[in-house]
């Protein structure tokens, strides 16, 4: 055997040896696992967290379970925040949803990597206190930061919007769940019992957000007042866990709290905004955005605000609109309508047009799909709801169920700055098409555009009625505003009777006389057929719709 070959230890004494190999192998280093083994063995152990008392687990499955709940409520609220500005258009969702999703994602891996570097409770506390902190704040600074990405387009200013308002805040209270997954689990064993434990209470308790929200919070409650109603409870989530195991942080978390308080309490005590020459009359919350009335110091006209836009102006002196598109819609249903019994009005704003129809004798029916506008039309605009049939009901529900027939159909139904979707596709109109008489027309409310390169809405709107309608005419006294269509059966619409004009309001007179003589037309080749599968109005107008947003949304800024 050669000199330099290594001899195991365990056939030591099987083969002689001679002096060199033995030396050599009494030098050679010791094997790899041998080392690794002495390597281990001079690490210190870890040190061992005290177990958790009964009271403080539960005491954070309550924590998991209220930040879970903060998520979703931010989630849903933050996008009602902006809708006066920015709208609730699809990229509104998109981009609260997405800033959403990109929070949670960072807030777990930060709060994963925190957790391995200490499992000290106080730390998670404190970033849920920020947290609440900075959705208290988000009240104020959400008007100046909504006015400020007005100036970029829509999808980029509602990103921006999203991620300054809601980002940290959302990402802080991610950080929840893999904080006190690392902080309970005490051996690899449990660990799944664990995280399926903390996952499905946490779940449970973003679902009891949701219903909140958008069943008690939204409807009943401004949305300020539920943004520091939210911070509030999760500033006493802290408090909780100060008081029992770090009382020294309860020195910051009370006059956090007192002043939060304070601040909710003035939000709904009073509730009035600083307006420079109107005031305020009403301001109440809706399953469908906030609504407003306001009165102009110097007197003669009230507004009706949905969202913060203009959606109505009102003479009470005169009891009359000082709106074109009342007349408009009224007036060329009359216009272009040989009798009519019974009318249809989808929408009723504040019922001025239903109760034009009603005064002249027609019998009037009316889908309102929120009940919160009825009474402050009552109250302030001199709606007579015995005056005709309501239903409270989405539009399009109501026709698919619907087996009485009309003389005319009046489309009005606005959220914000256009229409439902919904109600303006190729199905949609069929099946008003199958609630009018023969000879009836179809009177539609519309924002549009008949400039080259921004009239995709409007031709397209334009060409699903030609689809569906024998014949269809559109009214509007601009190029781009308010844009009225007309549509039936009848192989070609004319006039039945000359417009009548003596009711119109004085302010409003010659616009309304322009709107009836501007007929208008659109290139086919501008749009297309709008389905139910099919309906991409929103992004292809997103930039006539985002202009009229800003128009409105500068105008109530002025007021």
């Amino acid at each position: 055997m050669p000199a330099c070959q290594y001899i195991p230890a365990g056939v030591k004494g099987r083969f002689p040896v001679s002096g060199q190999a033995q030396w050599q192998h009494k030098t050679l280093p010791p094997p790899l696992a041998s080392r690794k083994t002495s390597a281990v063995k001079k690490q210190p152990a870890p040190a061992v967290e005290p177990a958790l008392s009964r009271p403080l687990r539960r005491y954070l499955y309550v924590t998991a379970a209220t930040t879970g709940a903060a998520i979703m409520i931010v989630e849903i609220l933050g996008a009602k925040m902006l809708s006066p500005y920015i709208g609730l258009s699809h990229f509104v969702w998109t981009a609260q949803i997405a800033v959403t999703l990109v929070a949670l994602a960072c807030g777990y891996y930060v709060g994963g990597k925190l957790a391995d570097q200490s499992q000290r409770l106080a730390r998670l506390y404190w970033a849920i206190l920020g947290a609440a902190l900075y959705l208290a704040l988000t009240v104020r600074i959400c008007e100046p930061v909504a006015y400020w990405c007005l100036d970029f387009n829509l999808a980029v200013g509602s990103l921006l919007a999203s991620g300054i308002l809601f980002f940290l805040p959302l990402a802080l209270l991610a950080m929840t769940g893999p904080y006190l997954v690392r902080v309970i689990t005490s051996s690899v064993a449990g660990v799944g019992g664990i995280v399926g434990r903390l996952t499905s209470i946490g779940t449970l308790g973003s679902l009891a957000g949701t219903l909140l929200i958008g069943y008690l919070l939204i409807p009943h409650l401004p949305n300020s007042l539920t943004m520091y109603f939210t911070a509030l409870t999760l500033m006493l989530v802290c408090a909780g866990y100060f008081l029992f195991a770090r009382r020294k942080g309860l020195a910051i978390v009370i006059p956090l709290l007192a002043l939060t308080s304070a601040l909710g309490a003035k939000s709904y005590l009073d509730p009035s905004h600083s307006y420079t020459y109107v005031k305020q009359l009403f301001r109440g919350n809706s399953h469908f955005g906030e609504l407003q009335v306001l009165d102009y110091k110097n007197g003669g006209y009230r507004l009706y605000l949905n969202d913060g836009l203009t959606q109505n102006t009102y003479d009470p002196n005169r009891k009359l609109s000082v709106s074109l598109f009342t007349y408009a819609l009224s007036g060329l249903a009359r216009a272009y309508t040989t009798n009519i019994n019974d009318v249809l009005c989808i929408g009723m704003g504040v019922g001025i047009v239903p109760m034009e129809f009603a005064n002249r004798g027609a019998r009037v029916d009316v889908v309102e799909i929120n009940p919160a506008v009825v009474p402050v039309a009552v109250r302030f605009f001199d709606l007579q709801p015995n005056r005709f049939n309501l239903t409270l009901d989405d539009g399009r529900h109501f026709l698919n169920r619907c087996q009485k027939q009309y003389d005319t159909v009046i489309l009005d139904a606005f959220l914000g700055d256009s229409s439902p979707s919904h109600l303006l596709t190729r199905e949609a109109f069929t099946s008003i098409r199958r609630v009018l008489r023969p000879g009836g027309t179809l009177v539609i409310n519309s924002f549009g555009n008949l400039k080259a390169g921004r009239d995709f809405f409007t031709a397209s709107l334009n060409k699903t009625l030609k689809s569906v309608f024998g014949s269809v005419r559109m009214h509007a006294h601009e190029d781009e505003g308010g844009i009225f269509f007309v549509a039936s059966a009848r192989p070609a619409l004319e006039f039945a009777h000359p417009p009548d004009l003596a009711n119109v309001h004085p302010l409003v007179l010659r616009d309304t006389e322009a709107t009836y003589a501007g007929v208008k037309d659109t290139v086919p080749e501008n749009g297309l057929v709008l389905t139910d599968d099919y309906n991409p109005a929103e992004f292809y107008d997103a930039r006539n719709r985002e202009d009229v947003r800003r128009r409105l949304a500068t105008s109530a800024k002025e007021m």
